[in-house]
C-alpha cells in the first residue's frame, strides 16, 4: 500500500525516529499508526532517536588487530557515562565496529563527512557514464541520485551493511545498542591501518 508523506510525518512526530525508518515502519505495518510504533520500539529506533541530541563525553579509545598482524583498526565510541562505557554490552559493539572496519575499509564514519568536492566529482562522473544513453535530464538526477546512495553504503561506515549481520547496516546495529543500554553513543572517529600500506608509493616518490 501506498505511505503518505502526513502519515511519516506524524509517526516521525511522535517518536522522533528518521523518515526513512517511519516509512519502512508503516510499510511493515500495513499503514496502521499504532503498529508502526511497535515496531520502531522493537527495533529501538524510537527511543535511540530521542536520545540522539545528549552529550557523549565517556567511552573508549579502542584496537582491533586482524589478520596476525596485518590489518589494525584504532576507533573512538563515546557514551554518556563511565558506567555504560564499562558493559560488556558496550564493549562488545566498540569490537564489532571495530572488526567491521577492519573488514569492510570504510573512509568517514557518515555521509555528512564526506566532502563536498568529492560527491560533486562522484555525482558528475555517474551522469557522464549515462550521458549518451538519450535519457531525459531529471531521469538522469534520479539515477545519479541512486549511485551517490550506493556510494555512501561503500564508502561510509554508518551506512554499510554490517558484515556479521548483512540485514541491517551500523546505523541500525548503533540504535539498536542505544535502545539497549538506554544512553546515547556516537562514534566518533576511526583509522585503519594495512601493513606496508603506501610504503611502495612512498619509496617510489622519494626516487623520483
Amino acid at each position: 500500500m501506498e505511505i503518505s508523506a502526513n502519515q511519516v510525518r506524524e509517526l516521525r512526530e511522535k517518536t522522533g525516529a528518521g523518515m526513512m525508518d517511519c516509512k519502512k515502519a508503516l510499510a511493515e505495518a500495513a499503514g496502521d499508526f499504532e503498529k508502526a510504533v511497535d515496531v520502531l520500539r522493537k527495533k529501538g529506533i524510537a527511543s535511540a532517536s530521542k536520545k540522539a541530541g545528549r552529550a557523549t563525553k565517556e567511552g573508549l579509545v579502542s584496537s582491533y588487530i586482524h589478520g596476525e598482524g596485518k590489518v589494525g583498526v584504532l576507533i573512538e565510541i563515546n557514551c554518556e557515562t563511565d558506567f555504560v562505557a564499562r558493559t560488556e554490552q558496550f564493549r562488545q559493539f566498540v569490537k564489532d565496529v571495530s572488526m567491521h572496519v577492519a573488514a569492510a575499509n570504510p573512509q568517514w564514519v557518515s555521509a555528512e563527512e564526506v566532502p563536498a568536492d568529492i560527491i560533486a566529482k562522484e555525482k558528475e562522473i555517474a551522469v557522464a557514464q549515462m550521458a549518451a544513453s538519450g535519457k531525459p535530464a531529471a531521469v538522469l538526477e534520479k539515477i545519479a541520485e541512486g549511485k551517490i546512495k550506493k556510494f555512501y553504503e561503500d564508502s561510509c561506515l554508518l551506512n554499510q551493511s554490517f558484515v556479521k549481520d548483512p540485514n541491517k547496516n551500523i546505523e541500525q546495529l548503533l540504535k539498536e545498542t542505544i535502545a539497549g543500554l538506554g544512553e546515547n553513543i556516537t562514534i566518533r572517529r576511526f583509522a585503519r591501518f594495512v601493513l606496508g600500506e603506501g610504503a611502495k608509493e612512498a619509496a617510489e616518490a622519494g626516487q623520483a
